[in-house]
Formats: structure tokens, sequence, C-alpha cells
């Protein structure tokens, strides 16, 4: 199995973790209290929160750690929009860091650590024949290791700016869901807490948005995986 399977697998694994272990903590300690708190908190720093969170989601996202539940934070303590370009502005961050360490820093390293690996192989003639079409259908599925992408893309001869460019939009919809989701768990807070009391076709709007978000990013995830399958790309790798 090679290392981008490997870590689709692990995001998809941490979130999965994350979200039942919250499920059985909230049966015998304080969960929504302790969540109330530490959004408050979050929410004091101010000006510093905004420039903190992104940074902590940009040094997730180059030390390899699953960054799903940071971009679903962003959304949670500090609402959609705000919260989308925290996000955001972290993820271009990391791809600039990471590409940089990839191509200019540790090259022979990072060649050395995926000469073997099947992405690596499929992507370098993929680039070189499609170009920024393949950089931006391989950012599309939400749960596609971009980080790593980040360093694989690095060595190949794709150009810093073409690459920052299209990774940057290509990320959009993945990032968007999550947070929007995180938003969902801040209204969701406020409605236990009896902060707010929203009237059923609300329900009914904010799901609707949620779901119609995850479809229409389903549906290029799939598009994309059949792009890149065209293209000899990562679909074609052994398991």
């Amino acid at each position: 199995m090679s290392k981008v399977r490997r870590a689709i697998y692990w995001q998809l694994a941490s979130l999965v973790i994350a979200i039942a272990l919250t499920s059985v903590l909230s049966r015998f300690f304080p969960i929504v209290d302790f969540t109330e708190t530490l959004q408050q908190h979050v929410m004091s720093w101010g000006a510093w929160g905004a420039i903190c969170y992104p940074l902590l989601f940009a040094l997730c996202n180059i030390l390899l750690l699953p960054g799903g539940v940071l971009a679903v934070g962003g959304g949670f303590f500090f609402g959609l929009w705000r919260g989308f370009f925290i996000v955001f502005v972290g993820n271009v961050v990391a791809t600039g860091v990471s590409f940089a360490l990839s191509r200019w820093v540790a090259t022979r390293w990072f060649r050395r650590k995926f000469s073997r690996d099947t992405a690596l192989r499929a992507l370098e003639p993929a680039v070189k024949r499609e170009g920024w079409k393949i950089i931006l259908l391989s950012q599309l599925h939400p749960l596609f290791p971009t980080s790593l992408l980040n360093y694989i893309y690095g060595l190949t001869r794709v150009r810093f700016g073409t690459y920052m460019l299209w990774a940057s939009i290509g990320r959009v919809p993945g990032l968007f869901l999550y947070v929007y989701g995180g938003t969902l768990g801040q209204l969701g807070l406020k409605i236990v807490r009896g902060k707010s009391y929203p009237r059923v076709i609300e329900y009914w709007i904010w799901g609707g948005a949620f779901v119609t978000t995850a479809l229409l990013l389903a549906v290029l995830g799939r598009i994309a995986h059949r792009a890149i399958q065209a293209s000899q790309g990562f679909g074609n790798e052994p398991g």
C-alpha cells in the first residue's frame, strides 16, 4: 500500500475516532460545558486568534498530521466566513512551506523517501502531460492527503506559482465543507445551551446547504478520480 493511500485512511480514521471519542466522553464528562469554555477562550484571543490559528493549522499540515479537525474547529470557533478565511490562509502557508522544503531544502531526502512510491512515479508524467489540470483535480477530494501531495509535487517539474495557484483553488470546496461542519457545531452548541431557538425552516436550510455542499464535493471528487485514472494517476496504483 502506498504512502498516499495510507495517508487517506489515516485522515479518515482520525476523523471517525475523534467523533466516536467525543460521543463516548460526553456521557461521562461535561463535554458541552468544556466545549463552550474552550470556544469562549479562543474567541477571547481576539486578533491573536486570527494569527495563531492559521499558523497552528499550517504547522499541522507541514508535519503531515491530520488537519481536518482543525479545519472544523475554524468554523466552530470563528464562524463560517471568518473561519474559512483563517483556515484557507493556514492552508496556503502550509502549501508554500511544504513545497519549498521538498523543492529547495531537502530534495535528496524527500526523493529517497518517495523514490519507490507509486504516486510519485505516476504523478510526474501526468503533470508533464496535463499540467495544472492534474494539480487541480488531485486537490478536489476532501479526504485526499493534500499535505503529503505538497511534498510530492515539490519533486516534480511544476512551477511554484502554478502549483500554489491551482492547489489553493482546488482546496476551496473541501475546506469550505469542513468549516461549514464546524459552523453547524457552533449553532448546535447554542441550541443545547438555550441561546438560540431556530425555526424548523432554518434546520432545513442549514442541513440542506450542508448536504448539497457534500454531494457537490463528492461529485467533483468522483470526476477528479476518473480524470486522474485516465491520465494514469493515483487511481492505477496497486493496493
